[in-house]
């Protein structure tokens, strides 16, 4: 398929992430013929639980928990960073297609990915160890800005869970020439893909010109992005942009689920 007849063909697309999770979409955002720009809008900082965390991963080495989950792949940076050792009869359930990556690459053993979609409730759905009435001991490992839906989920099942911040979601500043290449139009799609990265994008670019996509995954993504006013005009089917818009957010969802950035 010639580039032109590639559904993103004309699409000069922002990805406000690097790592497995930015080069995944990108992957996916080029097969389908856009052109991608990496300029992460986020970064990840130590936790303000560091007293816990170092406690939590020393249980966790001690064979402590029956299972710990993660559902970003800046889990697996954090472990790496502590030297954490997850121990061989520990489980470990992920979700992300970009937390399975970062896992495997940092060599840690994965017990349970979801099989039907990759989501933190299908996870709770296909999980059928935590509906036996056993009690389990779970380590979850999330952001501070995250949405604690495995967690909650876990809690509401009656498990005991030890729920840590691994690492706070800071914002990043993009370069002038970013922002250059957005106010001019050069980037003409801007991958709004969680709350935080919807806040970075309305502080750092608030006169977007009016034909640039902003294209917003995740349902708490959107609420926030309309809260803060961005613009969403191409939501409207009747819209010029519409299908691009919609291709653009099915090519994300395909690799990524919003979930990776949740818990």
């Amino acid at each position: 398929m010639s580039s032109e007849a590639k559904p993103l063909s004309g699409l000069r697309v922002l990805i406000p992430r690097g790592g497995p999770w930015g080069d995944l979409v990108s992957r996916a955002l080029r097969e389908r013929g856009a052109h991608t720009v990496t300029a992460p809008l986020v970064d990840f900082a130590h936790t303000s639980e560091e007293d816990q965390l170092v406690d939590a991963l020393k249980r966790l080495e001690a064979g402590e928990f029956d299972w710990m989950t993660a559902t970003s792949s800046t889990v697996a940076d954090v472990l790496t960073h502590h030297n954490a050792v997850i121990p061989q009869e520990t489980n470990v359930a992920v979700v992300g297609e970009a937390t399975a990556v970062a896992f495997r690459d940092a060599g840690y053993h994965i017990t349970r990915t979801p099989e039907r979609e990759n989501s933190t409730h299908a996870l709770l759905e296909e999980w059928s160890e935590i509906d036996t009435g056993d009690v389990l001991k779970v380590l979850t490992l999330r952001s501070d800005v995250a949405i604690p839906v495995l967690t909650e989920g876990l809690i509401d099942r009656g498990h005991d869970v030890t729920q840590v911040l691994a690492f706070r979601t800071v914002g990043v500043p993009a370069s002038v020439h970013i922002r250059e290449d957005i106010e001019s139009g050069r980037i003409n799609a801007l991958l709004v893909a969680s709350a935080k990265i919807a806040e970075e994008v309305a502080a750092q670019f608030p006169q977007l010109p009016e034909n640039t996509i902003v294209a917003c995954v995740g349902v708490n993504t959107l609420e926030v992005a309309a809260a803060l006013g961005l613009p969403d005009d191409a939501d409207d089917p009747a819209h010029a942009d519409y299908e691009l818009k919609r291709a653009l957010i099915e090519s994300v969802e395909s690799v990524i689920d919003q979930s990776d950035m949740l818990d």
